[in-house]
């Protein structure tokens, strides 16, 4: 009977301290979790209880659906005086000493890391000098939780717990929907996307920032990592590097267009030769080259002006030397492959 007894009453005691709870605190054992539901279950709050939220948390009290109170880090002793919403709320008397019955959401306002965005599939945009064209594009970025009563109301609603996860497809949608709107605002000309990653990344949160803000969310930061293009830009664009890699003069950029065009042309003819006849090809493709390019020049300032001819000692030079960068190993046996007998037929 004694024992009996005892149970009863440790089992009373149990139940009380089941009903009411005096600290409320949310230490966050996952990572991602944006929001999380204090477990109340059946239990009340004590009136003094202490509510713990600890730096990068907010909490909010909701009542009967209704958002009452905020609460920023720090600990704080539930009371009429630091529950002044709540009590409205509820009408209680500014004595009130007995427990009360709120849900508590703790949020996590610390930034979310290396989030992952990306181009499943090539995107079409416009572009002012090639119109449409077809791009691919992925980076990381960060995002925090800014405002806990937006998110609330707008995302999370009363779910027990509310991740980043759950939130990934719809961030990655937003950011793809407005890349369109990134590039067109940027002013950067579609074949320098590449080169100008840092740029195109801070247009691309420009236009996201507002669709994050209307969920209670804030981008921190976005990174574009590679911007792939299609395979004919791609092409125009090793051009333009090869240019820059020449320099600005044009008839250092026209030599470099025939070099880099002769051992197609030698394959295309499938002529062969020693070693000295495929010097050559190659020096009379080298010597065309400064030909072009004189020709061009001379153009630009006179158009009416003549091409210019090459003459037999011109070409015999400039074979000496490739001879001599041939013996060095400089050149390989493939820049020797020239079309030797077409190129020689345009020197007079």
């Amino acid at each position: 009977m004694l024992a009996t007894n005892r149970e009863k009453r440790m089992g009373l005691v149990d139940f009380i301290k089941k009903q009411f709870i005096d600290v409320i605190e949310w230490t966050e054992s996952e990572d991602g979790v944006l929001a999380w539901r204090y477990p109340f279950e059946d239990r009340e709050i004590q009136n003094g209880a202490t509510l713990v939220v600890r730096e990068s948390q907010l909490a909010l009290f909701v009542n009967e659906g209704q958002i009452a109170d905020l609460f920023g880090p720090g600990t704080h002793r539930l009371t009429t005086q630091t529950l002044p919403l709540l009590t409205n709320l509820k009408n209680w008397d500014k004595l009130f000493a007995s427990p009360f019955k709120s849900d508590v959401y703790f949020f996590s306002t610390r930034q979310q890391l290396d989030l992952r965005w990306g181009t499943s599939q090539p995107v079409t945009l416009r572009d002012k000098d090639f119109g449409a064209v077809r791009l691919r594009a992925f980076g990381n970025y960060s995002v925090r939780l800014a405002d806990p009563r937006l998110f609330h109301t707008e995302i999370s609603g009363t779910r027990a717990a509310y991740t980043v996860a759950d939130l990934d497809g719809q961030l990655r949608g937003v950011l793809l929907q407005h890349l369109s709107d990134a590039v067109a605002s940027s002013g950067i000309p579609f074949l320098d996307l590449a080169a100008n990653q840092i740029e195109f990344a801070k247009a691309i949160m420009a236009a996201v920032a507002p669709s994050f803000a209307a969920m209670g969310l804030q981008l921190e930061t976005l990174t574009v990592q590679n911007v792939s293009l299609p395979e004919e830009l791609q092409k125009v664009l090793d051009q333009k590097i090869g240019m820059g890699m020449v320099g600005q003069n044009m008839g250092q950029f026209i030599q470099y267009q025939t070099a880099q065009s002769l051992p197609t042309l030698a394959a295309a003819s499938g002529q062969g030769g020693g070693v000295v006849a495929d010097a050559a090809g190659l020096g009379a493709g080298l010597a065309l080259g400064q030909v072009m390019a004189q020709s061009i020049q001379q153009g630009l300032q006179t158009p009416s002006a003549a091409v210019p001819s090459v003459s037999v000692d011109e070409v015999m030079t400039t074979l000496e030397k490739l001879a001599e960068l041939k013996t060095k190993g400089i050149l390989t046996d493939e820049e020797f492959s020239a079309k030797k007998a077409e190129l020689l037929k345009k020197i007079n």
